[in-house]
C-alpha cells in the first residue's frame, strides 16, 4: 500500500499544478475564486487517496476541520461544490492523459453503480432521465454501469460509462485500441460477430470462456492461463466500490455523480501508477 503523510499533500499539488493548463483570467472580472483550480484538484484527489470520504459534504468538512494550515481560506459550501463542477473536466482530462492506453494486454470488464435502490427507483429523479434498469448475476439494479479495461498491474487502460442497461460486447471498441494485442473478459465479451470487428479494426485478439452451453472446446495453455487472472479486474471493482465509495446516491444533479465519479476514478489511478 502506498504512505502518505501530511507534507505529501505539497507534493501532490506541484505535480497537479504542473499538469494542469495554467488558469486564465477572466476579462470579465469579477471576484476571484478562492481556491486556485489546481488547489480544488489537489484537496478533491487527497481526500481520495486518504480518507475516502462519501460525499462532497464530508470532503469540505474535513478540510475545514484537518487541512486548515494546507487550506487557509475554504468558500461557503456551496460556491466550493460549484467550483467542484466546474473543476471536473480538467480532472478527467489529468485522469485521460494517465491511462495506460499503450498496454498490449487488457482485462475487461463491467460493473453496476446503482444510483438507487429498486424499491425506491420509481422516484428517484436526479438521474431519473439517463439512469436505466440493467441486470447482471447479482439481479437487477438501477442506475449506471462502468466498462473498464486494466493492465495486469490494476491500471485503468480505458473507461465508459453507460445506461445500466448497455449490453458488455458493446463498448468493446471503446475499451480497446491499435495498441491492444489481446483482451480478456468474460463470456459476454465472447460474440463472434464484434470480436471480428474488434480484429478488423483494431487486430485484437478477444479472449473469452466458453458459453455455459458449449461443453467442449479446445483451450491452450496460455489461454487457460490469461482467463485465470481476470479476476485482477473484479479486484479493481471491489477497491473502487467497496473502498473507495465509487457507488452512491448522495449527488443532487447529474453533474455531482460525475464530479464524484471522477475523482474517485483519478484517485484509484494515481494510487494504481504509484505503487507500480
Amino acid at each position: 500500500m502506498l504512505s502518505l503523510y501530511i507534507h505529501h499533500i505539497v507534493d501532490l499539488y506541484v505535480w497537479v499544478d504542473d499538469l494542469l493548463p495554467k488558469q486564465i483570467q477572466s476579462s470579465r472580472g469579477g471576484r476571484p475564486a478562492v481556491l486556485t483550480q489546481s488547489e480544488l484538484v489537489t484537496l478533491l484527489v487527497w481526500n481520495t487517496l486518504t480518507t475516502h470520504q462519501r460525499t462532497m459534504q464530508d470532503v469540505y468538512n474535513h478540510a475545514q476541520m484537518y487541512l486548515k494550515s494546507e487550506f487557509p481560506r475554504l468558500p461557503k459550501y456551496n460556491a466550493f461544490l460549484e467550483h467542484c463542477h466546474k473543476v471536473t473536466p480538467l480532472m478527467f482530462e489529468l485522469l485521460s492523459r494517465l491511462l495506460r492506453d499503450e498496454a498490449p494486454l487488457r482485462f475487461m470488464d463491467s460493473t453496476m453503480l446503482p444510483v438507487s435502490t429498486l424499491a425506491r427507483s420509481s422516484y428517484h429523479k436526479v438521474a431519473k432521465n439517463i439512469a436505466a434498469y440493467g441486470k447482471n448475476h447479482q439481479g437487477w439494479h438501477f442506475g449506471f454501469k462502468l466498462h473498464a479495461s486494466i493492465t495486469n498491474t490494476g491500471a485503468l487502460c480505458a473507461i465508459a460509462l453507460t445506461p445500466a442497461d448497455v449490453y458488455d460486447a458493446q463498448m468493446m471498441p471503446h475499451l480497446l485500441n491499435e495498441h491492444t494485442r489481446i483482451a480478456v473478459g468474460d463470456s459476454h465479451y465472447g460474440a463472434k460477430v464484434m470480436g471480428r470487428i474488434i480484429w478488423e479494426k483494431y487486430g485484437t485478439i478477444i479472449l473469452a470462456p466458453p458459453h455455459y452451453k458449449q461443453r467442449r472446446k479446445i483451450m491452450s495453455p496460455w489461454q487457460h492461463a490469461l482467463l485465470s487472472h481476470r479476476s485482477k479486474i473484479e479486484s479493481t471493482f471491489d477497491i473502487l466500490k467497496n473502498h473507495l465509495h465509487l457507488v452512491t446516491s448522495f449527488p443532487r444533479s447529474v453533474f455531482g455523480y460525475l464530479t464524484h465519479y471522477v475523482r474517485i476514478l483519478l484517485g484509484y489511478q494515481i494510487l494504481a501508477l504509484a505503487t507500480l
